[in-house]
């Protein structure tokens, strides 16, 4: 028996066919849509490598089955850069040196776009780091983590305030 689902993925509605229901978001992104930057870390909800944005909200995709999300908007860090432009969250990455191995940085993104979006970080280093605390990076990038995700929210404020 197959189930069909409609995801709207970084802006593109996609109609999918599932022969299993216990197909999590994570596993369909990256084996059958082949949007890998979505990392399989842990497959257990507790690293943060997997992580994505649900209808604006952060998910942890690997505990997400793509079943319970029929309808929802999904946005991954494939779908942030437009027109060739990254988002303001990568570019402070780089800017910042927020990543070593690469590895939990596409999920250390989608977690700084999915906090800033949802105003936590009140420009505090501290509660970045709260906020940013389901993400684990095995290189221990945290300080350049945390001078991006600040300087990607006052970036990101400012052209709210002002965006002539």
């Amino acid at each position: 028996m197959t189930h069909s689902i409609r995801l709207m993925i970084n802006g593109e509605e996609r109609q999918i066919e599932l022969d299993d229901p216990r197909v999590t978001l994570l596993d369909l992104l990256r084996e059958r849509l082949d949007l890998t930057g979505t990392k399989k870390g842990c497959d257990r909800g507790q690293c943060g490598a997997c992580t994505i944005l649900a209808d604006g909200r952060r998910i942890n995709s690997c505990l997400a089955l793509a079943l319970s999300y029929d309808g929802a908007e999904i946005t991954t860090v494939e779908g942030l850069a437009r027109n060739g432009a990254l988002h303001p969250v990568q570019a402070a990455f780089i800017e910042h040196d927020g990543f070593q191995c690469g590895f939990c940085t596409p999920g250390q993104i989608m977690s700084a776009v999915g906090l800033i979006a949802e105003n936590q970080t009140g420009g505090d280093p501290e509660r970045v780091r709260e906020g940013m605390s389901g993400n684990l990076c095995r290189c221990a990038a945290y300080v350049g983590i945390t001078e991006a995700v600040l300087s990607a929210g006052h970036r990101m404020n400012a052209f709210e305030e002002n965006p002539a």
